[in-house]
């Protein structure tokens, strides 16, 4: 039996002495070093008694080592569990309980607070620091860098990734070999990734974004890494001209356009910027076109599935949309039990080999929301235009339903976001006295600008629905957004949500 993930993205390491990782100090690690660093970790992991199919739970910086850990999990079988290291003791305790990893890898400043949570479900402990450092990597400097890799299947679980939990417990979905291993080698073929292309790569990894869709695209094609801790405006303009392909969040753009500094000249080496994580802004689209030459490439995934669509490499990147569905990826926009027509709104579903196995633990949540015959209810609002491109309006628990109509954030946001002044807004729905929920609007401003929220709501009132209209705006500095730059609405209707029913005791 092979090992699907090993095969594909480790194997061909061998023997690589060209460049996989090159560092922000100028050091570079060949595949070949790499895939050693891999195996003397494998080794450690093995000895601490890390099996097939057990959890590996991390909680760490980014670094090669970090990145090794995936790999040495993928060689031993092993399941394979990022952590976000801004979660706290309380948060990762309950991963670790819900997970019960065999072994938990931590920073190795934070063993103290975090040794009790490991031990309340039986994981042994293990610390990696940002610098290497740490009882992990002290133990392989003398193992063997040799290690066979564990047979596994394409329906094997590879790793578990927890979504963010802001309506409740936060759910482990877990992702196969095939799930991986499909999705990279359809991004590769889409994107055109070749053994010349070197990529950008200042996201986190422990996020799908930056271990599964950036690292195994460029492991499954040979190519190499600027591999960064995070996204340093300095240095991302450095090394530009050293990378051929960025992927990034939309704050990455719309900081690389806040700087005059860069141009064109900068990205002139660029053949490929690409977009996800959170919605990109149609204006910073058309913006950073009209600055480098380049049509961002915007593409829509989830923890669940991997990505799903994607604008085309070649032909039409449409603003404001997140392109077609995958090869072998199916869509469709769902009312109920009702397909939709174009420019309908509904619930996206999909299904592919992408699409997850379901949620650890969770056989309800499972049945909720992954159907029998393998279409995943993502909950996310869009719609699909007579050429199939897709439009994300929303999440089906950001709708707001004020007096009995729906009312999509999404289409209000983007006629304020046209408003002089405002930088970008977000639509909320907050509880009232009459409607149930009225539609509330939290206004973004420009550096340098004053918009007046009345005027602005003044302004898009002749082009939408009278209960579609916000009753009422706030100007602020910025939006609150979590670490993949997604905006936290929950944060903003908490902060206002008395704000109507204040206004109905004040008229008396």
């Amino acid at each position: 039996m092979v090992n699907p993930l090993h095969d594909a993205l480790l194997a061909p390491l061998a023997g690589r002495d060209s460049p996989l990782l090159q560092m922000p100090d100028g050091a570079r690690i060949s595949g070949a070093d790499f895939l050693s660093l891999v195996a003397r970790l494998a080794n450690v992991l093995e000895t601490s008694g890390l099996r097939a199919g057990d959890r590996l739970a991390v909680q760490v910086e980014k670094s090669p080592e970090a990145l090794a850990v995936y790999g040495a999990a993928i060689m031993l079988g092993a399941v394979f569990l990022p952590l976000n290291p801004a979660y706290t003791a309380a948060e990762v305790g309950y991963f670790l309980n819900d997970a019960t990893p065999r072994i938990f890898i931590c920073d190795p400043a934070h063993k103290d607070e975090l040794a009790g949570v490991a031990g309340t479900c039986g994981a042994r402990i293990l610390t990696l620091g940002a610098d290497g450092r740490g009882s992990l990597t002290d133990e392989n400097q003398n193992r063997v860098d040799a290690i066979k890799a564990a047979p596994r299947a394409p329906g094997d679980l590879a790793a578990i990734l927890y979504t963010s939990g802001t309506t409740g417990r936060s759910k482990g979905a877990m992702l196969t070999h095939e799930n991986l291993l499909s999705n990279a080698v359809a991004l590769a073929k889409l994107w055109r990734f070749t053994p010349d292309d070197v990529l950008l790569h200042a996201l986190p990894i422990y996020h799908t974004h930056g271990l599964f869709v950036a690292t195994n695209v460029v492991l499954l094609t040979g190519g190499a890494m600027q591999f960064l801790p995070g996204f340093d405006l300095d240095t991302i303009r450095r090394v530009m001209p050293q990378a051929s392909v960025m992927m990034g969040v939309p704050t990455f753009y719309t900081r690389l356009l806040a700087d005059p500094r860069f141009t064109r000249e900068t990205a002139a080496g660029m053949r490929l910027f690409i977009s996800g994580s959170a919605p990109l802004l149609a204006a910073t689209h058309r913006e950073f076109r009209d600055r480098t030459g380049h049509a961002i490439l915007e593409r829509y995934g989830l923890t669940e599935t991997g990505m799903n669509t994607s604008n085309p490499y070649e032909g039409e990147r449409r603003a404001g949309t997140v392109g077609l569905p995958l090869p072998g990826v199916a869509l469709r926009i769902m009312e109920g039990a009702r397909e939709v027509g174009p420019g309908e709104a509904g619930v996206i579903e999909v299904r592919g080999p992408n699409v997850f196995a379901g949620y650890w633990r969770m056989p309800e949540k499972t049945r909720e929301e992954l159907r029998d015959d393998g279409w995943f209810i993502t909950g996310d609002i869009g719609t699909r235009d007579t050429d199939g491109y897709v439009t994300i309006v929303g999440r089906e628990k950001d709708m707001i339903i004020s007096g009995g109509l729906n009312v999509y954030p999404r289409e209000v946001e983007l006629l304020l976001d046209a408003q002089p002044g405002v930088a970008e807004s977000a639509v909320i729905g907050l509880p009232h006295p009459d409607f149930g929920e009225a539609v509330f609007a939290v206004l973004v401003r420009t550096p340098g600008a004053d918009p007046d929220p009345d005027e602005a709501l003044a302004a898009i009132a002749p082009h939408i629905a009278r209960f579609k209209q916000p009753k009422g705006a706030v100007v602020v500095d910025a939006l609150p957004r979590n670490a993949m730059g997604k905006v936290q609405k929950a944060l903003l209707r908490a902060e206002h949500a008395g704000r109507f029913a204040r206004a109905a005791n004040a008229g008396g």
